[in-house]
């Protein structure tokens, strides 16, 4: 200690020299570095283990491992770095060798500690991968590549991809355990899809989003559970705070599914007074519902309905502003009142001699009468829910656009997920107690 103390000193005198007053933050530097240092040298300490040791260790081939000599390894902590030795064994049938001194560590197969792992997996989560080096290196005086923080971050996210797996597994062999706790209100499941850009190899052999246009991105499907138990004065529904979660994963339908079920059973699907689905008009959401959540109260996000409104106004009238909000303002009444049968049949009532306006108001009236059940929103008013998928669209941004959609980035199908599974964890409350349970697992 006597050095860093000296070179603390040093770096104090030094700076008075030069420039005639106090530098506090040299010192508060100097001071975390000596600080560090003398913290990794207790910890080489500690670590060194007992001097004594098992001459044989068992192998995972079922035979016994004998003991071969101690082996230096180099470890990144968030101390800085510092030297170890442990026993080396080696197995004479399988001839594979082992320290168990590593798994007992949490630091098998890998150079950084346990706590390294978890700030840059948190880093990794929220920025690009240098600009969370740079974090690391301000903030916690840790020095790591970029590139570590992306192998790190996204085999963390991964073991949470390999661990949600296993529980959708146990969904659709309906393995799931009884989730007690007391009854809930008010349980709204929420789904949406996001595109995020991938490196080109993910994208071959796919369709763009345009027709004749190449594949740029791949969908995201995210879900938001949330509660509700009480309005404001004015009646409104009120989200309670801090109850959504969300789970996401570039994955098919059929697997989102699994997903997006596993999550609401988890959340307290069955112990829920009313179940609530609230979501555009995409085909693939409402057959997950059908599948996975009947019964449920299902509400089209009144924006969204709006939304084809506005779409279809823009094609009867092109360029002509005010005709279009006339003609809005009519349907939107009829669509804000539920009496969606009078919406359908105005729309059906169009007559055009252009084929292709003429599809566009067919398709629009068909999704009008195919979702005229989950449109009847003063019905829903009147039980205090909520009409709108505000929570779900703030996920996609939150969860997914902020992180995987900065300018420059593609994403392949393993790294996008990983990170997208660990940023759900954060977003949820849930990293901690994955942590405490991996390493107890250790």
């Amino acid at each position: 200690m006597a050095r860093e103390v000296a070179a603390l000193l040093d770096v104090v005198f030094t700076g008075l020299r030069k420039s005639g007053h106090f530098d506090l933050e040299a010192v508060e530097m100097a001071t975390r570095a000596a600080a560090h240092q003398l913290g990794a040298k207790m910890l080489e300490q500690l670590l060194r283990g007992p001097t004594e040791f098992a001459p044989e260790v068992p192998c995972p081939c079922g035979q016994r491992a004998r003991f071969q000599q101690l082996r230096p390894k180099y470890l990144v902590t968030a101390l800085g770095p510092v030297h170890i030795e442990r026993p080396y064994y080696l197995c004479p049938d399988c001839h594979k060798g082992c320290c168990p001194r590593d798994a007992e560590l949490d630091v098998e197969g890998t150079e950084y500690s346990p706590g390294v792992r978890r700030m840059m997996a948190v880093v990794g989560s929220e920025t690009s991968f240098e600009h969370g080096r740079q974090q690391l290196e301000l903030l916690a005086g840790i020095e790591v590549t970029a590139k570590a923080v992306e192998r790190q971050a996204e085999a963390i996210g991964d073991d949470i991809v390999q661990k949600e797996k296993l529980r959708a597994t146990g969904t659709l062999q309906l393995e799931l355990p009884e989730i007690l706790g007391p009854a809930v209100p008010i349980l709204y499941v929420e789904m949406d899809g996001t595109q995020v850009p991938m490196v080109r190899g993910e994208l071959e052999g796919r369709a763009g989003r345009s027709e004749g246009k190449p594949a740029r991105t791949r969908e995201v499907k995210i879900g938001a559970i949330f509660t509700q138990t009480t309005t404001d004065e004015e009646g409104r529904p009120v989200r309670d705070e801090d109850s959504t979660t969300y789970t996401a994963a570039i994955e098919n339908a059929e697997e989102f599914g699994s997903r997006i079920y596993t999550e609401a059973w988890e959340r307290g699907w069955s112990r829920a007074e009313k179940k609530v689905i609230i979501a555009d008009g995409a085909e693939w959401i409402w057959n997950i519902v059908a599948q996975h959540f009947p019964g449920a109260i299902e509400i089209v996000d009144l924006f969204h309905a709006r939304q084809h409104l506005w779409e279809l106004a823009r094609a009867l009238y092109p360029n002509e502003e005010t005709k279009q909000k006339r003609w809005v303002m009519r349907q939107q009444a009829k669509l804000d009142n539920g009496a969606i049968e009078k919406l359908v049949r105005s729309q059906r009532s169009l007559d055009v001699a252009n084929p292709e306006l003429a599809d566009k108001i067919r398709i629009e009236a068909d999704f009008f009468e195919r979702n005229a059940a989950r449109m009847r929103y003063p019905e829903f008013r009147s039980q205090d829910l909520f009409i709108g998928s505000g929570v779900i669209e703030a996920g996609c941004k939150t969860v997914i656009g902020s992180r995987l959609k900065q300018s420059g980035m593609f994403w392949t199908l393993r790294g996008a997920n990983a990170i997208i599974a660990l940023r759900c964890h954060r977003l949820s409350g849930k990293f901690e107690d994955y942590w405490a349970s991996r390493s107890q697992a250790a």
